[in-house]
């Protein structure tokens, strides 16, 4: 869940410039009916949307794309003053995106936080079901903690879903390391039928019919906690974590609900929400005030937990 249509006109609308530029340039990549099409078709516009919003590298930024149980891309900047790694999990509702859709956003990221990235290409719906995905990033997790490294997961839309559901089986099956969640418009696993499903139904940029066919694709337990992480009985000793969301996102109160429940358990849950974003605004950081203020207050976070 990243990255997708924009509505009709009853559609709630922000009025911030920028993001309503943004929105115009999404809507002629990315068609309003898109999930209607064939997968790969899906894929190809999604592969365009993203290359439109491409930014060159931070100087002395080095790569290396490698396999570590499944294949990743590593984020080396120039200056790097943490042994934390950070672990990006990219969205796209399990179905479009890959290393290459998240690529500038990895990389200035890994650059503001002066820490080593690693993001992960894990096997996409509907080719691979559910647990593939999440299996996927906690092999390349576990890879990680073995080495000895402390970690942060970090994942937007769905791979929100992922970090969150990292967080909750390596608790589960006391595999210790990781030191924060950053979850940014988490889909969490909400109930479809109140809150902001049903007051930002049909939001630009992700509707509540999306959410509900990403589910469909994904092929989730329906009571699988760590698919629907709002799920869980127990989020007591789990990591500290920041959540941000987009006010005009029917996945806004999944972060909000989640960051209220994290903090009655006794973890340390910063909640932010954007009012003029729509979901996947962090592609609009170079042309958005509100989308730059986001990341950077995201970007801090991210440090302050790779400390």
């Amino acid at each position: 869940m990243d990255d997708m249509e924009t509505s009709g006109a009853n559609s709630p609308m922000p009025s911030e410039s920028g993001i309503l530029e943004f929105l115009d340039i999404c809507n002629s990549f990315y068609p309003a009916d898109a999930v209607d099409a064939p997968i790969a078709q899906q894929r190809a516009w999604y592969d365009a949307l993203c290359a439109r919003f491409d930014r060159p590298l931070p100087e002395s930024m080095v790569l290396q794309d490698e396999m570590l149980f499944t294949p990743i891309r590593r984020y080396r900047p120039a200056r790097i003053t943490t042994e934390t790694v950070l672990l990006y999990l990219h969205g796209g509702g399990f179905v479009v995106g890959s290393l290459e859709s998240h690529h500038a956003i990895c990389a200035e990221i890994a650059e503001f936080a002066q820490a080593e990235l690693v993001s992960v290409d894990y096997r996409l719906a509907p080719e691979h079901v559910w647990p593939a995905q999440t299996d996927d990033c906690y092999g390349v997790l576990k890879q990680l903690i073995g080495q000895g490294r402390k970690v942060v997961v970090i994942g937007d839309s769905a791979g929100g879903n992922l970090a969150a559901g990292l967080a909750l089986r390596a608790r589960d099956e006391k595999l210790s390391g990781i030191v924060g969640q950053v979850l940014i418009y988490p889909a969490l696993g909400g109930d479809l039928v109140s809150g902001s499903y049903c007051e930002m139904a049909n939001a630009p940029g992700l509707t509540t019919a999306d959410v509900a066919y990403y589910r469909a694709v994904l092929k989730a337990p329906e009571d699988e906690p760590v698919a629907h992480p709002l799920l869980s009985r127990a989020l007591s000793d789990l990591p500290p974590a920041y959540i941000t969301v987009a006010h005009f996102d029917p996945l806004r109160d999944d972060g909000k609900l989640y960051a209220e429940r994290l903090n009655r358990s006794g973890v340390t849950a910063t909640f932010r929400e954007e009012p003029q974003m729509v979901h996947a605004w962090l592609r609009a950081r170079h042309m958005s005030e509100g989308a730059q203020a986001g990341f950077k207050a995201l970007c801090e976070a991210i440090r302050r937990f790779s400390g």
